[in-house]
């Protein structure tokens, strides 16, 4: 497998045999699947092959718009970043966004079909799906020199097996070698790779080519005992152990999990360009989407970003941000029962900054008409912005640019909502001076546009405007700072992770080979009464 066939005249991977492909799946949900997918394809991205990110089914609120209008998961396209390419629907085809704790709409091949029960879901559609999602790892590989697939939760759910489409279930309908990483910080990560391995049936393990140890601290030569041991029960190697890193914080899959106590990201914060800070207090809204929003201010010297659900902390903060949310009514209702909603009045009644994207921005206006996402009629916004707000049964999906503040300014809008500006100012106005979205009055802010704090003219104006109506006299936001350039820093950084600290050439040989053959079986297997989706033939023989 080698990059640039078509520059040096040869048959490109769509004209020859598909390209490579590799499966990485984890012993648990955030062990690190989405950091080593992305850092293997920098790497590989780098060594000039052609490479696609890509994940079967994806459960997230945070989910972004491809440049054709197709909604996938934000992970996937910053893999897509890590590999220099273009997100498409082909690199998420099922994306599944929870609207509580027993349903999620259903996005496939970036389109909203519908509402499903985790049940329903898991009795038939997820099955059906399977030709459609091997279908676009086909299409990707044919264009591709490789795809690096991540798999979602761990491939040992045993009880998931049968209708599993994105782990073991892509694996074996695809032929695809598979790592699995573990989060070594978490403890017990020896006794999840074998529990893993153990738990699969034999047809599965063949595929197990092997391990990734993530987030180690200390001195690796104390490690290296277990690898031996865990090589000597499996029969499996530990392609790399990864460091732990301050900083690699990515685009989360999942909202729900963010901690109230922390900062966005782990890495040091950087001091102010002025002399003053900027604290700005974000709100964790039940069903939260898009929160990365406010991963561009994080990345300004002298801000300092926090979630919090204390009506005191809205209180005392420069700017407040309500962030989106795929449950606006039940986000209100929230609000008001835990008294944010007050502060917030007061915070506008002080004139003191607001911020809300998307749902935040719905439940700052006058009113909203939902018969859509929660059904409950009409509901009292927050009365901050002049707005009403109806929910339409076609979802809004657009990659919008235009000016705010004298700048450019280009985002992504994702939602039901459509809203009615009876009054205000727009936020962003195309060339001519005419209302393309949002809603300024003083000195609250709402906008559908998700992404556009990410144009550093446009953020950097903004934060001006923050920093006089908040009376931060001492803050200046530093002329310099490119969210790109730091983001391009940071999918480099896990591209070193992986050239520095895993078994690169292995790893190659099982992207360019495949599973090699004669891997042991490890007892006792899968339950006897496993089947796969794939033909419905008893897989459990061994157990």
């Amino acid at each position: 497998m080698t990059g640039g066939q078509e520059e040096r005249g040869g048959p490109g991977p769509g004209a020859a045999a598909r390209g490579g492909g590799l499966l990485v799946a984890g012993t648990t949900s955030d062990a690190g699947k989405s950091v080593v997918t992305a850092g293997i394809c920098r790497w590989l991205a780098r060594k000039g092959l052609k490479v696609a990110p890509f994940k079967a089914q994806n459960m997230s609120l945070n989910s972004y718009v491809t440049r054709e209008g197709a909604e996938i998961g934000r992970a996937q396209a910053m893999q897509a970043a890590a590999a220099r390419t273009e997100p498409t629907a082909l690199m998420n085809p099922v994306l599944l966004k929870p609207g509580g704790d027993r349903s999620s709409q259903v996005v496939l091949l970036g389109k909203a079909v519908g509402e499903l029960s985790a049940r329903g879901y898991h009795s038939d559609r997820q099955e059906k799906l399977l030709g459609t999602v091997t279908g676009c790892l086909e299409e990707l590989r044919r264009t591709h020199d490789a795809v690096i697939c991540e798999g979602a939760g761990s491939p040992a759910e045993i009880n998931l097996r049968r209708t599993d489409i994105v782990n073991m279930g892509l694996a074996r309908s695809a032929g695809l070698p598979v790592v699995v990483v573990g989060d070594i910080d978490r403890g017990g990560v020896f006794a999840s790779f074998f529990g893993t391995t153990a738990l699969l049936a034999a047809e599965d393990q063949a595929l197990l080519a092997g391990y990734v140890v993530n987030k180690f601290r200390g001195d690796v030569s104390l490690l290296e005992p277990g690898l031996e041991m865990l090589r000597g029960l499996t029969g499996r190697s530990v392609l790399g152990v990864l460091p732990w890193r301050h900083g690699l914080g990515i685009d989360e899959e999942d909202g729900l999990r963010v901690s109230l106590r922390g900062a966005v990201r782990e890495s040091a914060a950087e001091g102010p360009y002025g002399t003053d800070l900027l604290r700005v207090a974000v709100v964790p809204l039940p069903l939260m989407s898009n929160f990365t929003d406010v991963d561009a201010l994080a990345a300004e010297p002298g801000v300092v970003v926090r979630f919090t659900d204390r009506p005191e902390e809205l209180a005392d903060a420069d700017l407040v941000v309500l962030p989106g949310t795929r449950g606006t009514v039940r986000a209100l209702e929230w609000l008001r029962s835990r008294g944010l909603a007050d502060a917030l009045l007061r915070r506008a009644a002080e004139r003191r900054p607001v911020l809300g994207v998307c749902g935040g921005f719905q439940m700052l206006g006058e009113r909203i008409e939902d018969e859509v996402e929660s059904r409950a009629g009409t509901v009292d916004g927050l009365g901050l912005l002049p707005v009403r707000v109806r929910f339409a049964a076609a979802k809004t999906l657009a990659r919008p640019a235009g000016r705010a503040l004298g700048e450019f300014a280009e985002g992504y809008e994702i939602h039901h909502g459509v809203a009615e500006v009876l009054g205000g100012e727009a936020v962003f106005t195309g060339s001519g001076g005419e209302p393309l979205d949002g809603c300024r009055a003083g000195p609250v802010w709402g906008t559908h546009w998700h992404g556009s704090l990410e144009s550093d003219g446009f953020r950097r104006a903004f934060l001006r405007r923050v920093t006089r109506d908040a009376g931060r006299t001492g803050f200046v936001p530093a002329p310099g700072t490119s969210f790109e350039a730091l983001r391009e820093e940071q999918l480099d950084r896990l591209g070193d992770l992986v050239e520095e600290h895993a078994d690169t050439d292995g790893l190659l040989r099982l992207i360019e080979s495949g599973p090699p053959a004669g891997l042991p079986f490890v007892a006792p297997g899968a339950p006897g009464d496993f089947h796969d989706v794939r033909d419905g033939r008893d897989a459990g023989a061994h157990s």
